[in-house]
This record gives C-alpha cells, sequence and structure tokens, in this order.
C-alpha cells in the first residue's frame, strides 16, 4: 500500500491572507475549489496551484461548503444569496433564496434523481431540482440539520441535537416502519458525516463538565441495520472526515491542529497511517480527491497543504487526462447598431434580470371599485357588555381603552430606562403619555412587565422614583426567585401577618435560613421607606436554599425565563410552600400566644400562630353509601383551592355561580372515593364533606384561585357589565352536615395575578387593599414590582380580558379585626445583643479580634453617632450581551452578598474603637471573594477555618436594626449601596454620607474616600486592599474636618480646592513625594 508524502503547498495568493473554509477537488479535472472567508470561490489549476477562474458566492461572508461535479460547481455561503450553482467557467446557473427570513445550514454533496438537500434554520428540508433551484418539495424537521448525505439506498442528516437520522430520499421522511431509523450519535451537534459502502462515520460534539468538547471517537453504523460498530477513537479531537476513494472501508480523520490518520473500519488489525502536517496555524477545511491520490488542507492563513500518493508531481487532481481547464466565460459582444432617426428603440435590448421588477404590477396592487378593507375587530369588552335595542347595539367604552384611538403603533425604543444622571434633560416624556405599544395588545400600561436598565453609573443610577410617586414602595426585579415579589407585597400588607413577621424577628430563632424572619426583615424595610424603593435580596435567597433543600425545585426560578412557565401555578405552588414554613417556624408550641379564639378550642393549647390566623379546622363526615356509616376526622389546611362547577351539558340551565358560592363549595368540598368500609366489609362508594360552623371560620382566607383553563378563566371574566369578585361576600358554613344559619362576612383583602401578553410572555402583579393610605381616593392599588399606582376598587376587582388571570386571593373577616389579640407578641429586638459576643467560629484567632462590645452603659441611646462600613463578596457573576455595535448591555448585574461590616463608636472617649466587626457565615457558594476590594480571603467565611469573628447573617441584620430602631446616626462614604445590599432602610436624617458632604453637583464627579483621606486626612489607606475598620475610621474622621471646616467657615474654599487638586492627579502620589 502507498504511503502519502507531502509536495509543495499553494500559498495565499493575497496580500491579506483569508482563512481557506471550503475545498472540493474537481472529479473530472485538474482542478482544486477552495472558498475563502470573504465569499469567494477560486479554481486552483494543478498540483503548482495556477490561480484560475474565480467568482462570488454572494456577500463578503465565508463560504461554508463546496461542491464540484462533471458540469457544475456548487456552494452555500453565509450571507445574500445563500446557495447557488454555477458553470466552471464562473457563470451563475441558478441561486436559491428562501421565501421564509431563514439561513441554509447545508447542502448534499450529490444529487439523487435529479433532487439536491438542502436544509435551514426553519428547520426544513428541502428538495431542490439540481437544474433549476427550485423547491420540489419541503418537509418539517425536529432539530437543526448540520449535515447531509446520500448513500446508494437513502438520506443521512446529522443535526444539532446529536441524531443520526435515515430519510426516505423519494419523500425525505422518516423510513416507514423502521425503529432504528432514529439514533443518538453525539451529545452534541454532529460536525462531520460521511458514507460508504454499507457503512456511516459520524463526529461531532460531546459533554465535559457541562461545556461541550470534541467528541474524542468517530462513530460507526451499518447502513443495514443502523446498529453501531465499534468507534475509532481520535484522541487529538477530530475536527473534519472524508472516506478515501478506492478503499471500501476507509476513513480519513483529520485534527485542527493538522494530524491525519488513515483507518480502515472493516479491519483495525491493520496498522494506521498518521501524518502530522507541518503548519503554523490551524486547519479550517479539508478534501481528499476523487480518486483519493491527493489530500487538500485549508488553513487560517490562506495557504493549502497538499499530500499526494502519486509518484510523480504530473498526476492530475482527477488522476486522469480528463475535461480541459475551463477559462473564464466571457459574455458575448453587444452587436454594433447603425443608428438613425427610423432605428426601432426595441433593437436595444434590455439587460437580463433574474428578479421581478418593480414595475411589474400584480393584481394585489391594482384597486378596483367594492374592494375594501375588513373591518376592525370589536375588543372583547366592548362585546361582553353590550346590549341591543331595536336592532341597535350600545355599549360603554370602557376606560382601559380610553385615549387610544388614532394612534399608531411604534417600534421598540433604544431604551425606556430613566436615569437620575438624564434627569435634567428637557426631552423626557411623563410615563403617562409615552406612545403606546402595540406589542402588549390589550394589556394597559401600568400591567406591564418592567425591567430596570443600567446605566454607566450602575443599578444605583436607575430612577425608581419616575415609576412610584406613591407612599407605598415597590421591589426590585433583578434578583432571582424576585417572581415572588407580588406575594411579598401581599403578605406585607395583610396586617395580622406583617404584625406576626415583625414579631418574630424579635425573638431568638435559630434556624439559619427562616422565611418567617425574612418576611419580617422586609416588612420592616418597606414599612420604613415610605416609597423608596427596596430590594429582597435576602428573601429570595431564603427561597433557593429552602426550596433546593426540600427539593421544591418546581418554585426556583433559574434565570431562564419562557413561555413554558405558568407563573400563576408557580406562584399558587409557592404560597402553599410560604405558608407551611411560616406555620413551622412561627411554632412555639405549647408557648404560643393565644391570637384568635375560636369556640371549639377555648380550652386547648394555642396553635401556631400563622395557623391561627388561616387555618381551617374543619371535620371530613365520610359516609359509607352501601351501610350509611358515618366516620368523622379531624382536617386543618391552610389554603382553599377554589373548584369551579363542571361545564353544562346541552340542555341544562346555564346560571353562572357568583364568587361566594364558588368560595363555599370550595370550602366545604364533596368528594367521592372507593375504599373497603370497616362496618360493612365492602368495597364501597364513600362520600366526604367538610364541615365547620361559620363562627370557627379563621379571620383570614388564604385562596388559591387555581385557573388552569379556558372553562374556569370564564367564571372571571366581566359579563354584561357584572363582576365576578364582589368587594364583600357572605359565608356561611355547616355544622354536622347541616347549613347554618349564622353568616360571616369576608372583605376583600389583596390578590396576586398573572398579567399574560399577546406573545404568551407572563409576569405576576399584586392588586392590595391599603386602608391605612388616606391620600387617595380609593384604597386599592397595583404592585408591578416597582411600579406603584393607585387605582379605582371597580379596577382592582375587574378581570376585562383573558390578559390578568388571578391566582391568589385574600380575605379578611370583617368581625374578626378587633377581636384579634396581639398583645402576647413581642415587639422589640432587646439591646443587650450589642453587648455579646456572637461568633461562631472554632478556629478564632484572639490577636486578630480588634473590637470592643459595648458595655450596658454605653448602649445607643437617639442621635448616638457610630461610623460603620461594609465589605461584599460576589455570589453571582454579572450577566452581560456585547452587541455588533459594540456596546455592552448589562443583563442582570452581579449579586452581591454581605461579607463583613463594621461599627465603630463615632464620639466619646472611646472613639474609633469597633464594638461591631463581624464577618458573615453563609452556606451559600462564592464565586469571587473580590479579595482587592473587599480583603476578603478563602476560609474566612467558614465557621472551621476563619480566625474571626464569624456571625449568621440574621444575627449581624440585627444588630443593625437595633441600632436604626435606637436612633444612632450613621456615618460612612457611600452607605446608599451598602444599605441596599444589606436589606435595610434607615432614614435619612440617620444617615450622614461624606460621598454628600464632598461633593459639588457643578462638577458631577463624586470623590473616592481614597482620595478624601489623602488630601483632607493627611492619611494612606487602602494600599494594598481594602479593610472596613480603617474605612469606616476615615470616613469617621472626614466627618469631623467637616465640622472644624465648617466652624471656621472654609470648607467652601475647601472643596473647590479638593476638585482643582484632584484635576491634576491620576493616581495619589506615593507618602515620599508629598507632606515631606
Amino acid at each position: 500500500m502507498t504511503t502519502y508524502h507531502k509536495i509543495p503547498s499553494i500559498p495565499s495568493l493575497i496580500d491579506s491572507p483569508q482563512p481557506i473554509t471550503a475545498l472540493s477537488f474537481d472529479p473530472v479535472s485538474d482542478i482544486l475549489w477552495a472558498g475563502s472567508n470573504a465569499g469567494r470561490v477560486l479554481a486552483y489549476y494543478g498540483n503548482q496551484g495556477m490561480k484560475g477562474v474565480t467568482f462570488h458566492v454572494g456577500g463578503s461572508q465565508a463560504v461554508s461548503k463546496i461542491s464540484a461535479g462533471d458540469n457544475y460547481v456548487r456552494a452555500l455561503g453565509a450571507s445574500s444569496d445563500r446557495l447557488g450553482s454555477w458553470t466552471k467557467g464562473g457563470m451563475n446557473k441558478w441561486f436559491f433564496r428562501p421565501s421564509a427570513p431563514c439561513d441554509i445550514t447545508t447542502f448534499s454533496n450529490a444529487s439523487h434523481s435529479h433532487f439536491l438537500a438542502a436544509a435551514t434554520t426553519n428547520l426544513e428540508l428541502l428538495f431542490l431540482n439540481s437544474m433549476t433551484g427550485s423547491v420540489v418539495r419541503q418537509v418539517p424537521t425536529t432539530s437543526a440539520i448540520t449535515q447531509l448525505q446520500f448513500s446508494h439506498s437513502v438520506l443521512l442528516s446529522g443535526s444539532s441535537d446529536g441524531f443520526l437520522r435515515v430519510h426516505d430520499p423519494r419523500t425525505g421522511m422518516g423510513r416507514a416502519g423502521a425503529a432504528e431509523s432514529v439514533i443518538k450519535s453525539h451529545m452534541g451537534s454532529i460536525q462531520g458525516l460521511q458514507t460508504i459502502g454499507n457503512f456511516a462515520f459520524t463526529i461531532g460534539m460531546g459533554e465535559r463538565q457541562s461545556r461541550p468538547f470534541p467528541d474524542p471517537l468517530v462513530k460507526i453504523y451499518d447502513l443495514r441495520t443502523m446498529r453501531p460498530l465499534p468507534p475509532i477513537a481520535f484522541s487529538s479531537g477530530p475536527a473534519f472526515i472524508q472516506v478515501l476513494p478506492k478503499r471500501v472501508s476507509s476513513v480519513v480523520v483529520v485534527s485542527n491542529q493538522g494530524l491525519v490518520n488513515v483507518v480502515d473500519a472493516s479491519n483495525f488489525s491493520s496498522p494506521s497511517e498518521f501524518y502530522q502536517l507541518d503548519i503554523s496555524s490551524y486547519l479550517t477545511s479539508f478534501s481528499v480527491s476523487s480518486t483519493g491520490a491527493y489530500m487538500g488542507f485549508g488553513d487560517a492563513e490562506g495557504v493549502i497543504h497538499l499530500i499526494s500518493q502519486a509518484e510523480d508531481s504530473v498526476t492530475p487532481f482527477s488522476g486522469f487526462e480528463g475535461q480541459p481547464i475551463p477559462w473564464v466565460d466571457t459574455p458575448a459582444l453587444l452587436p454594433n447598431i447603425e443608428w438613425e432617426a427610423s432605428t426601432p428603440l426595441n433593437s436595444i435590448g434590455l439587460p437580463y434580470y433574474d428578479t421581478q421588477l418593480l414595475s411589474s404590477w400584480s393584481s394585489q396592487f391594482a384597486t378596483t371599485i367594492g374592494d375594501y378593507l375588513p373591518p376592525t375587530k370589536i375588543p372583547p369588552q366592548v362585546l361582553n357588555t353590550m346590549k341591543t335595542n331595536d336592532n341597535v347595539a350600545y355599549a360603554p367604552f370602557p376606560k382601559e381603552l380610553r385615549g387610544r384611538r388614532n394612534v399608531i403603533s411604534v417600534g421598540p425604543s433604544r431604551g425606556n430606562g430613566r436615569f437620575r444622571s438624564g434627569r435634567s434633560k428637557p426631552t423626557e416624556l411623563d410615563p403617562e403619555r409615552v406612545a403606546y405599544d402595540m406589542t402588549y395588545g390589550d394589556v394597559p400600561r401600568i400591567y406591564r412587565r418592567v425591567e430596570i436598565e443600567y446605566s454607566k453609573f450602575g443599578v444605583e443610577d436607575f430612577d425608581f422614583g419616575f415609576y412610584n410617586k406613591t407612599d407605598c414602595s415597590g421591589l426590585e426585579t433583578h434578583i432571582l426567585n424576585s417572581y415572588t415579589n407580588a406575594i411579598v407585597q401581599l403578605m406585607h400588607y395583610v396586617q395580622p401577618i406583617r404584625l406576626l413577621a415583625k414579631s418574630h424577628i424579635t425573638t431568638n430563632c435559630p434556624r439559619e435560613h427562616c422565611l418567617l424572619c425574612e418576611l419580617g426583615f422586609v416588612s420592616r424595610m418597606l414599612e420604613d421607606a415610605h416609597g423608596t424603593n427596596c430590594q429582597s435580596s435576602n428573601f429570595c435567597k431564603t427561597v433557593g436554599v429552602l426550596a433546593q433543600a426540600s427539593n421544591a425545585i418546581e418554585i426556583v426560578d433559574y434565570g431562564r425565563e419562557t413561555t413554558d412557565v405558568d407563573y400563576a401555578h408557580k406562584i399558587q405552588t409557592f404560597h402553599r410552600f410560604l405558608i407551611d414554613h411560616l406555620s413551622s417556624e412561627g411554632n412555639a408550641f405549647p408557648h404560643n400566644p393565644q391570637l384568635w379564639r375560636r369556640t371549639s378550642d377555648s380550652q386547648s393549647l394555642a396553635a401556631a400562630p400563622i395557623t391561627q390566623l388561616v387555618g381551617i379546622d374543619a371535620k371530613n363526615m365520610i359516609t359509607c353509601s352501601n351501610c350509611k356509616a358515618l366516620r368523622e376526622k379531624e382536617n386543618m389546611t391552610h389554603v382553599v383551592d377554589l373548584t369551579y362547577p363542571r361545564k353544562p351539558s346541552h340542555g341544562e340551565s346555564t346560571v353562572s355561580p357568583d364568587f361566594a358560592n364558588v368560595l363555599r363549595s370550595s370550602l366545604l368540598r364533596r368528594m367521592t372515593h372507593k375504599a373497603t368500609c370497616q362496618s360493612c366489609k365492602q368495597f364501597s362508594s364513600f362520600t366526604s364533606t367538610r364541615s365547620i360552623p361559620s363562627r370557627d371560620l379563621p379571620p383570614i382566607l388564604a385562596i388559591n384561585a387555581c385557573v388552569y383553563n379556558e372553562d374556569n378563566l370564564g367564571f372571571w371574566l366581566d359579563s354584561k357589565n357584572k363582576h365576578f369578585l364582589q368587594p364583600q361576600i357572605q359565608l356561611h358554613g355547616q355544622n354536622d352536615g347541616v347549613d347554618d344559619t349564622f353568616g360571616v362576612t369576608y372583605e376583600i383583602r389583596a390578590m396576586v395575578v398573572k398579567i399574560t401578553t399577546k406573545e404568551k410572555q407572563s409576569h405576576l402583579v399584586a392588586i392590595i387593599k391599603v386602608p391605612e393610605s388616606k391620600t387617595y381616593d380609593s384604597p386599592w392599588f397595583v404592585f408591578n414590582d416597582f411600579v406603584v399606582q393607585n387605582i379605582s376598587e371597580e379596577e382592582a376587582l375587574s378581570f376585562p380580558g383573558r390578559w390578568k388571570t388571578p391566582a391568589i386571593l385574600y380575605l379578611d373577616r370583617e368581625d374578626a379585626r378587633k377581636s384579634l389579640d396581639f398583645s402576647g407578641l413581642p415587639s422589640s429586638i432587646d439591646p443587650t445583643i450589642l453587648t455579646r459576643d456572637t461568633s461562631i467560629s472554632l478556629n478564632r484567632n484572639d490577636s486578630l479580634i480588634k473590637q470592643e462590645v459595648l458595655r450596658s452603659e454605653e448602649l445607643p441611646k437617639p442621635g448616638t453617632l457610630v461610623a460603620i462600613d461594609a465589605e461584599f463578596v460576589s455570589m453571582q457573576q454579572e450577566e452581560s450581551e456585547f452587541r455588533s455595535d459594540g456596546t455592552n448591555k448589562v443583563l442582570r448585574p452581579a449579586r452581591l452578598s454581605l461579607a463583613r461590616v463594621s461599627v465603630l463608636r463615632g464620639d466619646g472617649p472611646r472613639q474609633g474603637v469597633p464594638f461591631i466587626d463581624d464577618h458573615i457565615h453563609t452556606s451559600e457558594v462564592i464565586v469571587d471573594y473580590l479579595t482587592e476590594f473587599s480583603g476578603i480571603k478563602f476560609g474566612d467565611l467558614d465557621p472551621i477555618r476563619s480566625p474571626y469573628t464569624l456571625t449568621p447573617l440574621k444575627l449581624v441584620y440585627k444588630k443593625l436594626r437595633v441600632l436604626v430602631d435606637r436612633g444612632c446616626i450613621f456615618v460612612g462614604h457611600g452607605l446608599s449601596k451598602d444599605f441596599r445590599i444589606i436589606n435595610i432602610y434607615v432614614p435619612p436624617e440617620q444617615v450622614i454620607d461624606t460621598v454628600d458632604l464632598y461633593f459639588l453637583k457643578s462638577r458631577q464627579r463624586r470623590l473616592s474616600l481614597r482620595f478624601l483621606s489623602w488630601f483632607v486626612l493627611h492619611q494612606y489607606i487602602q494600599t494594598e486592599t481594602h479593610d472596613s475598620i480603617e474605612d469606616a475610621r476615615s470616613a469617621l474622621g472626614l466627618f469631623n474636618a467637616f465640622q472644624d471646616l465648617e466652624d471656621q467657615g472654609k470648607f467652601d474654599e475647601k472643596l473647590d480646592e479638593l476638585y482643582k487638586e484632584g484635576r491634576q492627579f491620576v493616581k495619589i502620589p506615593r507618602p515620599s513625594n508629598h507632606f515631606d
């Protein structure tokens, strides 16, 4: 067997080399066709590489594939006209242009019965007429096809999902009755596919540590049975594969680095041939001649490397004296016309156009009398309220449709974000006057999905106040599990639950991850903020930790939003999860306070507080249909799942029940099941009915709407100017199966609804009644994450269209409001927590401890000055995208977590001495310690390794909460960002931020703590890394310097000097160059 040897390469023929992206040997001529990265096909004549015919495939992007035949050259480009066929002289025969906006991914090398197979990104397999390029047949596929190959009997396709599929070459469909026509070949996309005889060879991508990786195995299949044969191992990573003509079962495998392996797939015992190309870059294309005498390799520098089996240098590429070498086709000369006055104009001739001219008007553009556009559809809100009188239909014009007449749809703007740094721009519009966007269909503006945008100054520059002009605070959205914002707002504004959560944070809760604690912290923050935007990142983090621990993965937000996510079902599942956790976490049995006393438990010990508020303590009455034996079973549930009447069959009455009847039937739910009766010993049907007296109904009813189909939603939609949901309802329970004559009145207090756009994208919104808000005509508010707006009661309770779907409802019992007793709940955090050492570190080094806890006589009073600084670590990297114009858009900012907080005494004889210097323990995986900026290193937050004072986050939060509640004044630098990440709101009158003290609005530049310390205090800080004690002490020194300069009347002069000096320095000078 003759081996291959290297022959001279064909160098690049242009000054700026372009990668050779495709190669194909001509089967009948001494030509090697090469495609470049610039979209040009070039013919090289003979192994000396003489340049011949050249032509453009179209556009300026790469040629991805070339196939040469007896009388054609077909090529596929990455742009423009995509797929075409040319003569060997360079004249185009046809172009194929897909009718739909899509790309062609590949085409078959050979034709089958004058058909050419091609695949598109629209998941279609096309059969083209190889003579004209017209589409003969279209077949849908299940995934994007990356490789196509005709064998002697079938059409094979390799797809991006790693499957090898067998198609009938006549129809393109899967082979009828063949279960083996689909086989999983690789974990990732198939990158190469070849057939010879009864063998099929594939190469593709695998996975290693959840990342794509070239599969080191060449897979082999028997085409007769599609059974796998022993694969070929190629450890260098196969990049190209070609069968070797004249050898019935041999294949050539090539790596990007230039390693070539020729192996016989039917006889692994035969020695393999290995060749290593001498290349300075990497290979980008590969081809084998029709006789196997030559192999060509294109690299990234435009060089074509050749190896040959031929014994002499005159053997042509085709292996024989075939067709003569073609030359460039020359167009026929134009006829010489003798121009005279009588010469007809049609003798001049016209150029040939391969597309229809604009002047060729079709019938669809011709207007005819009586041909009008169809009338616009009447909105469903109008149809539902329409009345007819004397054949004239009329209806009131719905409020949500007003102001939308005579408008046009506008395209998406480049950015709708409103930033503090751009407030002074005169072109800013009021949010109510922004152009109407038809992409949301009938969804009113205040219900539409909102996202935080990021300027060059970060999320702190986003103007949340522009979207919320009320006294109620919104919540940010860029956090994982922030879909729970709506239910957090609901829980906060249901007063009994808010009081219970706020009380729980004053107790000594032993749990590291406690939803009731986090709900209490969020409630305190929302209560104190009075309209300032807040962040519930600690609550969302705890949701993720507890959901993973409970294997409740259906409520975990992975940050991948698709139309498949049903947020109504997700929030209802989380609602039950949340209530169950609040019940167990707040249970201090037998020491639970008595909040609400039912008639049935007057002498018993109190249940968990949340159970007293929302628990339905009912009896299940189970009756055997055979012997009528009655059995009672206690039943406690916290959440009511609504059940709806079945759809009436033909001929039955269609009286729609109201909300009170649906709720009552769901509360006293009647169910049937089959079992063996213990009395009559027969297998019979049982009827189960829930029974609860009206007086024992809970103070709060927590309801899951369970609207999962169109029939259920039909009950809620407004009809004939009537709402399914009423502000108040009266419920009657049952006492031992008998309807209770005594009724209790419930009032709708809050609900969570799902908003769905016409593109099926959905999100959650809370609609809450806030009676304590006295500055508005209506107590109802919409909480759409950080967008908060007052609405009318009619709008709150209406469901005008299918874009608004109920998910969760909360009702409170009117006669129970004054009966609830919260006097037994603790109301304040024990301040002595500041006097205790709270470290959980097992390896603390006392020599590194700098703080001295407060003595009892040092406990802070209103106005006490403290200096604070915090350091953070990154729990999740920033997600961003780079656009084609070079700009960078932040999709989700990095998620930071508190890692260290230091609080120093701000006045008195021990001024500057820290009394809190806690490192924060976290059980989450830390992505980046940010050591350069935080000073935190690996092991500092580990209870076993840390040499510092290590404290749980919840305990540190309580310490800071005590300082805020006792009226301390915090001094620091850049505190707004610190408090925002910590999830604590500090009133502005309790904050002195040196970044604002040393700031000139006319300069728009805020100065760093390091520069201010150097210039004002003559101190060098942050020389190697950050230290929170050092930073807090510097901020305190800056505040003292500010007071001294103010007393002397020199602060303004010092500030001007400071900015003037700052412009001269890019970096702070070394100590030896200053203050000598």
